[in-house]
Parts: C-alpha cells; structure tokens; sequence
C-alpha cells in the first residue's frame, strides 16, 4: 500500500498551515497551567508534611501529581483531537478531491492510513512534549516508573481511539466544523457513560461501564496494565477505522 506519500503530504499540510501550531501552543500553554498548579500545591503539602510527619506518610509524588496530570490530559484531549482529524476528509469533500484521490492507483485503505498515521504522529509529538513535565518533577523527587510508563500508554491508547473516531466523523461531512463536533458529541457520549454505569447499576450498569472510555482509562492513570483495557482501545480504533473505510467505498461506488 502507497501509505508513505499520504502520510508524508498530510504531514506536511499539517506543519505548513497554522492548524498544528495553534493546537501545540494552546495545549502546551494549558498543560503547563494545570502542572503548575498541581505541582504547586503537591509543594505546599510537602512543606505542611514536613512539620506533621504523620501526613507525610500518604504523600505520593506519582499519585499527587502525575496522576492528576494524566486525568487533565484526557479532558483536553477530549477537546483538541477532533481539531486535529476534522479537516482531514472533511475538506477533501468540500474541495473535490476526494474523488480524485480515490481515482488514484492508491486503495482506500492506503489513504486512510496515512492520514490516521499523519494524525497519530502529531499527536505523538505532543505527548513527547509533556516528557518535561515528569522530567522536572524527577529534578525534585523520586518517580515510580511503572505508573510512570502505563499512564503513557493509556494517552496514547485513548489518544489513537480519539482520533479514529475523529476521523470517522470527518470521512461523511464536508464541513469541518459539523466532523469537529460529530466527533466531540461521539467521544463525550462514550465518556460519560462511566457516569450513567453508577447510576443505573447491575448488570446494565457493567455493560455500559465497559463500554466507557473513561473507565478504561483509569486503570492505566493507577499504573495497571490490564489486557482487555488494551484490547478495548485497539477494538474500538479498529472498528472506527473498518467504519471510515465502508464510508470512503459508498463515497468511491457513489461516485
């Protein structure tokens, strides 16, 4: 499949029109307001720890301030990822060259996975980004590095599911604004269901927490690795894609 092309041109609409510059600075300068703020007030414990010895025992530089970071991260991405996939079919609709890219000697899947690849490695970069986050922290205290690296993970198993999904919508609109909020009303439905499993209970109430995206990634954010939280992911990046492809062949058979 001639993936690299597609990937190498999404790439380079990304990093040559302001889209990726703006997200990076708004979700670097908002994930330093809330390291800040966490780290600051994990210090100022510290320092009330430190004249009651009893309270200091609980104290936990990965559980205070790594944790909480990684739950903020998952709210902005909630919000940021459908701006990085809404342009992505969207605007080859609008355009009209989607039909002409499909003309091309290049299989459906092929495009579909440069742009899903183009997309993953941008956000890829911005998880790179935070690295100085528990770098700093580091400076200061001693990291657990198993929690440390699971809650990794876990952003990058959500982030990829955030993405398929935002590319789905993108693939049947040619309005980016209709694909960015398509895409934020499908992933804020599948986050709060966590919320509705609590309320409804039983036996209902697992099936809909199993289904929450919000459920499966706590455990990662505790520093477990658990297979059927990965195996959700990587179904529920799967079944989006398989959804995205269908789409891109009723557009190809509609001519």
């Amino acid at each position: 499949m001639k993936v690299w092309p597609i990937f190498k041109k999404e790439m380079r609409l990304y990093f040559t029109s302001p889209v990726a510059w703006v997200v990076l600075a708004v979700f670097l300068a908002i994930m330093g307001f809330f390291f800040w703020s966490i780290f600051d007030y994990f210090g100022r414990l510290s320092m009330q720890a430190a004249m009651q010895p009893m309270m200091g025992r609980d104290l936990n530089v990965t559980d205070g301030v790594m944790r909480p970071l990684f739950s903020n991260f998952s709210v902005i991405l909630l919000l940021i990822t459908p701006l990085l996939t809404m342009r992505l079919f969207s605007e080859e609709r609008r355009s009209g060259t989607i039909e002409l890219l499909l003309t091309y000697p290049v299989r459906d899947g092929a495009v579909l996975v440069g742009k899903y690849l183009a997309a993953l490695a941008l956000y890829g970069v911005m998880l790179a980004l935070t690295l100085l986050y528990p770098a700093i922290v580091l400076y200061f205290a001693r990291l657990e590095w198993g929690p440390l690296a699971t809650g990794y993970l876990g952003l990058l198993l959500l982030g990829g599911t955030f993405l398929a999904v935002g590319i789905l919508a993108s693939s049947v609109t040619e309005n980016q604004i209709i694909a960015s909020i398509t895409a934020f009303g499908i992933l804020l439905a599948l986050w709060i269901m966590g919320w509705a499993a609590e309320s409804v209970g039983g036996t209902w109430g697992r099936v809909i927490s199993s289904v929450s995206i919000l459920e499966h990634f706590d455990t990662f954010s505790r520093g477990i690795l658990d297979t059927k939280d990965v195996v959700y992911y990587l179904n529920a990046i799967a079944l989006a894609l398989f959804l995205t492809l269908r789409s891109l062949e009723a557009r190809r058979w509609k001519g």
